[in-house]
């Protein structure tokens, strides 16, 4: 049974009623973030009931040894995490010395949450009895500011319901966390500093072993009722907590409110020995523009995101509540602002993965920020991996390869390798076919083509090396093979020619080939620089060139299909639709060992390949192995329903593509996976936009223009959405009619619908 409590709405995500059972569920839905740092939507009075306290600073991790029974070489020595930080957010409150607890209060009723999407703020209202008898209400409401992205502000009323009270604000830091994934119980932070300055407070930590320096602060404003209070707290120092104390006479009906202000610098951006002043300034400019001020900043900020990024859709408010909730989180976790940051599959909102960086980015999220951003922050997203280059080849060295071969990690924060499972570290090696497929998708879409010459071929050259020394030549079958590897469907290991994986190696060495060309005959000057800095002969690229010419992908006649690995036929084919209900999720039902030997996959696979390479097959091709492979899905990945999502919908399949769609959109809403309190799905959010704009609108790139082949559920009046193509806004809205374009600027567009040439002039809406 998937969760249903979240209210339908079209802007925002809406909880009525306290249920101590959702409170973790609801920490993880609520989350904000603002690309810098983001949290968990803890509450901030004391809780004493069952929460998931987390706090990140984005960038900043903690390497923790992994555990192995024994050690293997070329075994990852860490699994880097992202760090649970001091928690600026608390305020305990007290009403006649009584402890606010929603765990132990005698009554809580109009408990409401709503975060807001549409202008990016959290709130909450509640009425509580405590055990004194005292009934109160209070209304919070908090963000994380785009525009200071250091900083944060809560705002917090309370106000009496049945009779005068003395209240008191307790405002606090405290830097005496952990994280719910450690491995060994490990102390992450050393706590350097714990200082007041005036009403200013700041806790100065470093993170062991990697001494990243932060800085923790705090500033609060008092008001009664509307008019400012001039209030002196006290103060109380700890090894690891600093807090604040106001305590103010209240009646009846009146409100006494806190706005405090708080946030993180950090020795990213900030000399290690200036973090204080650092703090201290971000604070003076925050007070000074005051809470309301920065709300409207915050409301300014978000409009300027959804013009472009938006999505509507008329006539389904759980279809639309669920992808403004994908775009929201997508924005929330990656910016573009920094080229040292990636987005995690969990971004700020929970620590498994380790907030790390996986494929997810180069398969799914650069579409996204490409077509709703400004193209330099997908071209950030692919310096990222060019600025890793060192490291990949190091990580390929310490499993044999030679010659600069360059092995990317399946997951990282610095480009070492920090994953922890041997059949994923060593064996998913498609990951690497996800790096050069993002730096031929960035160039089809944007047609810069400098970043191949500048930077990119340098990746692709290490990539090709890479898969020509993975293979080796069977003589039993002629061709060049790719022996224990596991592909895209985690739930088959150490298996021998996935085709996936062997048909991007073949694509990633004729794709490195071809560039080498290019740039030999139109950038003479890279072509010397990079020949140099890689050494690359003739007599190696032919080599590269035979094993592309001559690789082996296992095929079935019998099907008609290529077949996912050598062995797939070998299992007991017993489709999902005849598997017991009771029996899934498999992957908390069943051992691994029955998983790894039935037919069930995890996520699309071979229809992977189909996806990314759509143009190198038929339509026809595309229906047989989708109506082969689908049915042995079980969609246990947050990755998988999007992608079967967009071939339905190119399949005129359009209820199962609807299915699919909706339940990538609400996968984190309505808890599909049964376990949403651990922490969002972001990357597989971008699979959600690209369910609607390459599978409902049917864009593609082809004959280097936009290309459209729209298509509308039956549950839907309309849908549009924008994009920006090589800097050029254009709206399509699709209704159960026609087809509409509008596009934004001075210069005119052609665009293919159905095959069709369109021309687009500036704000003159094209109907087809």
């Amino acid at each position: 049974m998937n969760q249903d409590y979240i209210q339908p709405n079209e802007w925002s995500i809406l909880e009525e009623g306290f249920n101590a059972e959702r409170v973790k569920s609801s920490e993880s839905l609520f989350s904000i973030g603002n690309g810098a740092m983001g949290q968990r939507a803890n509450f901030e009075e004391k809780y004493t009931g069952a929460s998931f306290q987390g706090n990140y600073i984005a960038g900043v991790y903690y390497p923790d040894k992994t555990r192995v029974g024994w050690w293997k070489n070329g075994y990852p020595e860490y699994f880097a995490k992202v760090l649970n930080a001091p928690n600026w957010i608390g305020i305990h409150v007290k009403i006649n010395d009584e402890v606010l607890d929603l765990h132990t209060c005698k009554s809580v009723s109009k408990f409401r949450r709503e975060l807001n999407m549409k202008e990016g703020w959290l709130s909450r209202s509640f009425e509580a009895e405590l055990q004194n008898t005292i009934k109160i209400r209070v209304e919070s409401k908090r963000f994380l500011s785009l525009e200071l992205d250091e900083i944060g502000v809560i705002n917090y009323k309370v106000t009496l319901l049945n009779t005068d009270a003395s209240i008191t604000f307790t405002p606090y830091l405290d830097a005496s966390i952990t994280n719910e994934d450690t491995n060994w119980d490990d102390q992450f932070w050393d706590i350097l500093n714990v200082s007041a300055q005036k009403e200013q407070s700041f806790i100065e930590a470093k993170t062991m072993k990697t001494n990243f320096h932060t800085c923790t602060f705090m500033q609060s404003k008092l008001f009664l009722n509307a008019t400012e209070l001039n209030l002196t707290p006290t103060c109380l120092k700890q090894d690891k907590i600093i807090s604040n104390t106001y305590t103010q006479r209240v009646k009846k009906n009146e409100t006494f409110s806190i706005q405090k202000f708080g946030g993180y610098v950090v020795d990213r951006n900030h000399p290690k020995d200036k973090l204080v002043t650092a703090a201290k300034n971000v604070l003076n400019k925050a007070v000074q523009l005051g809470y309301e001020e920065l709300l409207q900043m915050q409301k300014e900020s978000w409009s300027k995101i959804w013009h472009t990024s938006d999505i509507t859709i008329e006539g389904d408010v759980k279809a639309q509540q669920g992808i403004r909730f994908n775009i929201f989180h997508l924005n929330q976790t990656y910016l573009g602002k920094d080229a040292t940051l990636n987005i995690g599959p969990k971004g700020f909102t929970g620590e498994k993965y380790g907030g790390s960086t996986y494929w997810d980015t180069e398969a799914y999220c650069i579409p996204f920020y490409m077509a709703t951003k400004d193209q330099s922050v997908a071209r950030a997203l692919l310096e990222y991996r060019y600025n890793h280059l060192h490291k990949a080849i190091e990580n390929a060295e310490k499993l044999g390869f030679t010659n600069g071969a360059a092995l990317y990690p399946m997951v990282t924060m610095n480009g070492e390798e920090c994953h922890n499972e041997w059949e994923i570290t060593f064996e998913e090696i498609h990951r690497n076919g996800a790096i050069a497929f993002a730096i031929y998708n960035y160039y089809r879409y944007t047609n810069d083509y400098s970043y191949l010459p500048e930077k990119g071929l340098e990746v692709l050259i290490g990539i090709a090396r890479f898969w020509h020394q993975r293979v080796n030549f069977s003589n039993e079958k002629n061709k060049y093979v790719m022996l224990g590897v596991t592909g895209p469907n985690e739930y088959e290991n150490n298996v021998n020619n996935n085709w996936y994986t062997n048909y991007i190696a073949k694509w990633c060495i004729e794709y490195a080939l071809e560039n080498i060309e290019t740039v030999k005959v139109d950038h003479i000057s890279d072509y010397i620089r990079i020949k140099e800095k890689t050494n690359f002969t003739e007599e190696e690229l032919t080599s590269w060139k035979e094993v592309a010419c001559n690789m082996y992908f296992p095929y079935s006649e019998k099907h008609n299909i290529f077949l996912q690995q050598d062995g797939f036929l070998d299992k007991e084919l017993i489709t999902v639709a005849d598997l017991d209900t009771s029996q899934r999720p498999i992957n908390q039902k069943w051992s691994w060992d029955r998983i790894l030997r039935s037919p069930y996959i995890k996520q699309a696979d071979t229809l992977q390949g189909f996806y990314l390479f759509e143009d190198h097959f038929s339509l026809e091709e595309l229906k047989r192995h989708f109506d082969f492979y689908e049915p042995f899905t079980v969609h246990e990945s947050s990755l998988s329903p999007c992608v079967h999502s967009i071939q339905a919908a190119k399949l005129d399949q359009m209820d199962q593509a609807y299915t699919f769609y909706l339940r990538t959109s609400r996968l984190d809403l309505d808890d599909y996976n049964h376990e949403v309190e651990e922490g969002l799905h972001i990357t597989s959010m971008a699979g959600t936009w690209m369910s609607i704009v390459e599978g409902f609108g049917g864009m593609r790139i082809v004959d280097n223009m936009l290309s459209f082949s729209p298509k509308i559920p039956k549950q839907w009046k309309s849908f549009s959405f924008k994009v920006n193509f090589r800097n050029q806004v254009i709206t399509v809205n699709v209704s159960q009619k026609e087809n509409n374009f509008l596009v934004e600027g001075n210069s005119e567009m052609n665009i293919l619908v159905n095959g069709e040439l369109v021309n687009v002039s500036p704000n003159n809406l094209v109907s087809v």
